[in-house]
């Protein structure tokens, strides 16, 4: 699936929110693979939160079915087999 990803700049300045050394820098390769890795989160995260919306009969996917399925992204439950 092809789309939108996210600018190399704005990874960078996430990473740096939670960065305890202010020295620390990242290479343009790492910040291509965090990219391309958000990318594919998000995507999960909204297909997931599709599904789940539907199973609850619901027309759009809201707040409600995106925190039902987010524990499931985060937690290592029901990933990859």
């Amino acid at each position: 699936m092809e789309g939108a990803g996210f600018r190399k700049e704005l990874v960078g300045k996430l990473l740096r929110l939670h960065f305890q050394d202010s020295g620390t820098r990242v290479s343009g390769d790492a910040l291509q693979l965090m990219a391309e890795l958000l990318k594919i989160f998000v995507t999960e995260a909204a297909v997931r939160g599709a599904r789940q919306a539907q199973a609850e009969d619901v027309a759009l996917v809201g707040v409600d079915q995106l925190e039902k399925v987010l524990p499931q992204l985060v937690g290592g439950h029901g990933g990859c087999r």
